[in-house]
């Protein structure tokens, strides 16, 4: 099972609020797929462990798409922003202002770039 990320949006996960993540690269998933949820897995010091966030997440839905999209198709955006967990967000509630963070966030990232977008389910471990 891989590891995935969440250090921007925790409190997303650890709430449910979020259902759609959008990275660069991660063409190799499958719908099925399970992936851990960590705060953070690039980066550790030496000793640091991992911080497990919740039990798995199994991917549901894939697909390579631009991110501007979520800016070109208003009515997308604002659900992508709500699916993403940042519905209200004081700074980034709008598809633009979201767009605009990912970049930021995501070294040499343009809203053209053509990311991954992974629709994701919460699940129990099984045992």
């Amino acid at each position: 099972m891989r590891n995935m990320s969440f250090a921007l949006t925790t409190t997303q996960i650890l709430d449910q609020s979020k259902d759609v993540t959008r990275r660069l690269g991660w063409e190799f998933l499958k719908v099925g797929d399970l992936l851990r949820p960590v705060r953070k897995c690039m980066g550790l010091r030496p000793g640091e462990k991992l911080d497990v966030l919740r039990d798995p997440i199994i991917v549901v839905g894939l697909r390579r798409e631009r991110l501007d999209r979520m800016v070109t198709d208003l009515v997308y955006g604002r659900d992508e922003v709500r699916r993403e967990g940042f519905a209200g967000h004081p700074d980034f509630g709008e598809p633009a202002a979201w767009v605009a963070m990912f970049c930021a966030t995501h070294k040499g990232c343009t809203p053209e770039r053509v990311i991954t977008r992974i629709e994701f389910a919460y699940r129990r471990e099984q045992g």
